[in-house]
């Protein structure tokens, strides 16, 4: 089948299959390797390691697929409604885990794509994936002509914003490549760098991720660093301030697609309910969900820095239930939200708690936090 026909019919199977954009681009060394190479070596990474361990996969796709020779790429928006005011009490989820796990979505579209083009090429080599490949996909995007990237890092669409799911079909077949996107629309502005709260985006195009409140919430497993605890507000699981300021996504259209939807206690989520989860409860609410990836502890760990950052009294009694909970990371973090409220009541449940914590860093944590409360 020749490329161009190929192309013409594999892109107009994606949309109706529910893929809002797609493009081809040649199966080759990514533009932006040095780059994300360096950002490696500066430790910007921080505790990701599975990107390092995986450095040399991302050379070339043929690491995904062998024998690969295109790639079609595709996006699916996932912008719904706009979020609700977070309450007293109350965290924000990030947009994209609002409703079911996108990749479980995603994937199933791609299979179904992917049998597509066999049917259509007997024999040949195709491989989808979302995010998960060893495959830099803003690059391949920008390959595709999808858009440019922006200088919050994220791939941005002239019409779709940045609320875009990516996702890619690699096939051993040539397609008619589409122009890559050369130029750069964000020009001047700097409004996502000024609107980071946490500083995260250390100059144009370049992410310390060891600072970015998307980073601390899902992929740590650690405590949160005390500078910036303070600073993931009332961001409860990833953070969509630097979408939220770009001006390319004032425009962006909203999606029908059910699975996007915000589920009415995740926009926003009441952080002292979740405290209350122990691990089987954890996994019936978040086994479908994006919110299950930085697990119970770390859910809970950022459900407690919530509820610092705004004290709510009435969320003191799950606070001082979650002093005594059996992971270290929950009661550290309970113990730094407790401090925060300087009140005799979260004094008195430190002090009771200080004598039975054997853990060392906690034991740290509740002695800082009597000492400022």
């Amino acid at each position: 089948m020749a490329p161009e026909t190929l192309t013409e019919r594999l892109k107009a199977e994606a949309r109706r299959l529910g893929f809002d954009l797609a493009g081809a681009a040649p199966a080759v060394v990514p533009p932006g390797l040095g780059h994300f190479r360096r950002w490696l070596e500066e430790g910007f990474a921080g505790r990701m390691e599975y990107l390092a361990a995986r450095a040399g996969a991302y050379g070339h796709p043929r690491h995904v697929l062998d024998g690969v020779r295109s790639l079609l790429m595709l996006a699916v928006g996932y912008r719904t409604s706009e979020p609700a005011a977070a309450g007293p009490g109350q965290g924000r989820v990030a947009r994209y885990a609002w409703g079911t796990d996108y990749h479980g979505l995603v994937r199933e579209r791609l299979h179904v794509l992917a049998d597509y083009h066999r049917r259509l090429t007997p024999g040949a080599g195709v491989r989808g994936v979302v995010d998960t490949a060893p495959l830099l996909e803003r690059d391949f995007a920008r390959l595709a002509g999808l858009g440019w990237i922006g200088k919050n890092t994220m791939l941005i669409h002239r019409e779709r914003g940045s609320w875009l799911f990516l996702a890619a079909l690699l096939t051993s077949e040539e397609l008619a490549y589409d122009t890559p996107f050369t130029a750069d629309h964000c020009g001047s502005c700097r409004a996502c760098l000024d609107a980071c709260p946490t500083g995260a985006l250390v100059a144009p195009y370049r992410l310390d991720a060891r600072r970015c409140i998307s980073y601390l919430t899902i992929e740590l497993r650690e405590p949160v660093p005390r500078a910036l605890q303070g600073a993931t507000g009332e961001w409860l699981f990833g953070c969509d301030v630097c979408q939220e300021v770009c001006p390319w996504n004032r425009r962006a259209p909203a999606t029908w697609e059910p699975a996007f939807a915000p589920e009415a206690d995740l926009d926003p989520a009441d952080a002292a309910e979740l405290l209350a989860l122990d691990e089987a409860a954890f996994r019936r609410r978040f086994r479908h969900s994006p919110l299950g990836r930085p697990r119970r502890a770390g859910l809970l760990r950022n459900a407690a820095l919530v509820l610092g950052n705004q004290p709510v009294a009435a969320a003191l009694p799950a606070l001082s239930r979650a002093l005594s909970d059996p992971e270290p990371l929950v009661r550290g973090a309970a113990a730094w939200a407790l401090g925060r409220y300087r009140s005799p009541p979260a004094r008195e449940a430190l002090r009771a708690r200080l004598p039975l914590e054997t853990h060392a860093a906690v034991a740290g944590e509740i002695r800082a936090a009597i000492a400022e409360g």
